[in-house]
């Protein structure tokens, strides 16, 4: 199945970048970033940020913009059977133009890869062919993934505090 990801949800005063690597099936028939329903991604994120993770999909994406975080994939396009990363097609690999998005976000100061997977696909497609990128700290979080069950919520919730401003 060739799949296509979402434009970035962001604004001007966005300060962290929370990367994904591809919606899975849930989230591309939703039209939703993280919308399986056992994905902890809103959980966590509603937690550390104070927001209502049930709260309609709008202001969930507005309560993530309110707090200078941005969300986007490292790939525009791919081809993936199901929803595991690991099922990835290489050879089809578009990343997304990361150049125009740091350009129109030069706040940026803080990239988190919502798992293992984001962050090599973000170290192997994007980050050598930056021209001019901005300094910033990467940091590989725990994916919130199902599929990472092994790692406790309580761990990832801890590892996932540096999408707060002052953390």
């Amino acid at each position: 199945m060739h799949c296509r990801s979402f434009p970035p949800i962001a604004s001007p005063g966005s300060w962290v970048l929370i990367l994904g690597t591809m919606p899975g099936k849930v989230s591309l028939r939703e039209q939703q970033y993280y919308a399986h329903p056992q994905n902890l991604f809103w959980r966590i994120t509603a937690e550390i940020l104070g927001f209502d993770a049930t709260s309609a999909y709008p202001l969930r994406v507005s309560s993530l913009k309110d707090h200078g975080v941005a969300l986007w994939d490292v790939l525009q396009s791919c081809t993936r059977e199901s929803s595991l990363d690991a099922d990835i097609v290489a050879h089809t690999i578009v990343p997304n133009d990361f150049g125009h998005f740091f350009t129109a976000c030069p706040d940026i100061r803080r990239v988190c890869f919502n798992g293992a997977k984001a962050a090599a696909l973000y170290a192997r497609h994007v980050k050598p062919f930056l021209q001019d990128a901005p300094t910033v700290e990467y940091v590989q979080l725990p994916s919130t993934s199902p599929a990472n069950a092994a790692i406790p919520r309580a761990d990832k919730l801890r590892a996932w505090s540096v999408i707060k401003h002052n953390a």
